[in-house]
């Protein structure tokens, strides 16, 4: 850690050589992509995840996923995050996410907590739905996070299908949402970020309303090939037999017909 801080271009050499030596690749990998990412070398960082990947172990593949996604997240690259927020998705889908468990333990600021394949289903969908928005696929993107929130709900989610619906100039819909924020009714709503956050989204939709705009002719918002995919397939699809389904995907299922329009 010493080596890093006074010297991360040296680090990564010392992280090269352990990995060529195969002296815990992934873990190494895993070290030299956060250094990477930091000196502005995300591609290196991704070039070399994605090709010594193969010599770790089943357990790591997950965790190599999530640097994956947030290198991606780094240098702007949507489609590549989308495609692996599918393949966890399918993997859920599948009962194989968590090594095949119910939980995994996470960490965040150094503390540990357990989180659950449900939690888990509404994150990554979350992080899709931003993916979509990222692309100016709202209608997509809010047809997700409607979906997410249904699973496992939060403040921020709530806020971001707040905007998505804005975008689209549903500002009574967006209120509708906003509301239940403001209200506290939603986890996560007396967050302090997501409090300033409703706050501004509130004073947006009450500019909206006082110049009272007429819809605009929105860009052409249909649903990709590549959206359809990720919830019609995870939901009805990647499964070969349903007896292998997850109850999560069983609850969403029902909700296919509406995913088709």
């Amino acid at each position: 850690m010493k080596l890093v801080e006074k010297d991360p271009e040296a680090a990564i050499v010392w992280f090269w050589k352990a990995i060529n030596a195969g002296d815990r690749i992934d873990s190494a990998l895993k070290d030299m992509a956060v250094v990477m990412k930091q000196l502005d070398r995300t591609e290196e960082a991704i070039e070399a995840v994605k090709y010594f990947r193969r010599f770790c172990p089943k357990q790591a593949q997950e965790s190599l996923d999530n640097v994956l996604i947030d290198l991606y997240k780094k240098c702007g690259r949507v489609d590549d995050q989308i495609v692996i927020i599918k393949h966890k998705l399918k993997l859920i889908y599948l009962g194989e996410a968590f090594n095949g468990k119910p939980t995994k333990t996470a960490r965040s600021h150094g503390r540990k907590f357990q989180v659950s394949v449900k939690q888990e289903t509404s994150r990554l969908l979350g992080n899709l739905a931003w993916a979509y928005m990222q692309k100016s696929n709202f209608l997509g993107a809010e047809v997700v996070y409607r979906k997410a929130q249904m699973i496992d709900p939060d403040a921020n989610k709530a806020l971001n299908l707040c905007q998505c619906l804005i975008k689209q100039a549903r500002y009574d819909e967006a209120n509708v949402v906003l509301r239940d924020v403001l209200q506290y009714k939603i986890p996560g709503s007396s967050d302090h970020k997501s409090r300033s956050r409703a706050e501004e989204l509130r004073l947006e939709l009450e500019m909206k309303h006082s110049n009272n705009p007429v819809l605009p002719n929105l860009p052409d918002l249909g649903f990709e090939s590549d959206f359809v995919e990720v919830l019609d397939r995870v939901m009805s699809e990647w499964a070969p037999a349903r007896s292998r389904r997850l109850p999560i995907f069983e609850e969403i299922s029902q909700y296919r017909d509406q995913l088709a329009c």
